[in-house]
């Protein structure tokens, strides 16, 4: 039953796969047997050289993932090197907040640009290198603060473009069942990475998120990548469609 979770032969794409959840998805990856290819910017490499002495097949691609030219590049670029693309991981975005008659027009855009399209246009991308393939498995980073408003800080575009991609791997899991791509999301609460460590030691912020955390803890980087693992696995064979929430029970209040 265990060997459900292998993914020996698999060739994995994982976005913002160099930091925080991106990378401890990577490590994950690596050790059930997967051919890895991670993305991300130039700038995010420097925390991931360590991946490199680990034994896996891995293989770095630096790509700003905003456009649609871009996108359909990183994929042509994997599917050309390994022959094939079975796993897609959209785990690139970022968290913008503030208040929102503060918020900028272009600061929207960034948001929108990385945490939506970047997934619309990567999946658009994978879906006929998958269908080749006869199978896939593609699996969005989304959050729980596309489930609920969370406080007390402001953030209307991460919630909003996290609640589209939540909408947006339910609508792909339909249309591609057939086609047997599975499409699932997971939908981190507060883990401990760079991107939510400043939340996570705010005087204000920090207590609150704790306290309506039922486990009274923040998760940890790997305990999303064990998730993401069986989503992109033959373990979650029947499982498409699904949002898969891994919040310490912050959704449950």
């Amino acid at each position: 039953m265990l060997n459900k979770f292998r993914l020996d032969g698999k060739v994995a794409l994982i976005t913002g796969g160099t930091r925080g959840i991106g990378l401890a998805t990577a490590y994950a990856f690596g050790e059930a047997g997967a051919k890895l290819y991670l993305s991300a910017r130039r700038e995010e490499y420097e925390d991931a050289g360590a991946i490199l002495t680990a034994g896996y097949d891995v293989t770095f691609y630096p790509a700003d993932l905003k456009t649609r030219e871009a996108a359909c590049a990183l994929v042509k670029r994997v599917a050309d090197d390994a022959g094939r693309l079975d796993i897609l991981i959209n785990n690139a975005g970022i968290a913008n907040g503030g208040d929102t008659p503060l918020f900028t027009e272009q600061q929207w855009r960034d948001v929108i640009a990385t945490n939506v399209e970047t997934v619309f246009w990567c999946s658009q991308a994978a879906i006929p290198v998958m269908r080749e393939g006869g199978r896939g498995a593609i699996v969005n980073v989304g959050s729980m603060s596309g489930i609920v408003s969370n406080i007390p800080q402001n953030q209307v575009a991460y919630n909003s473009s996290k609640a589209a991609v939540h909408m947006m791997t339910k609508s792909l899991a339909s249309e591609l069942a057939l086609d047997n791509i599975r499409v699932n999301a997971v939908a981190p609460g507060y883990i401990d990475t760079d991107m939510s460590r400043g939340g996570m030691v705010h005087p204000v912020r920090g207590p609150i998120w704790l306290e309506m955390t039922p486990m009274k803890r923040f998760g940890r980087p790997d305990e999303i990548a064990t998730a993401i693992l069986f989503l992109a696995s033959e373990a979650s064979s029947y499982v498409t469609g699904d949002i898969l929430v891994v919040d310490g029970g912050y959704t449950t209040r």
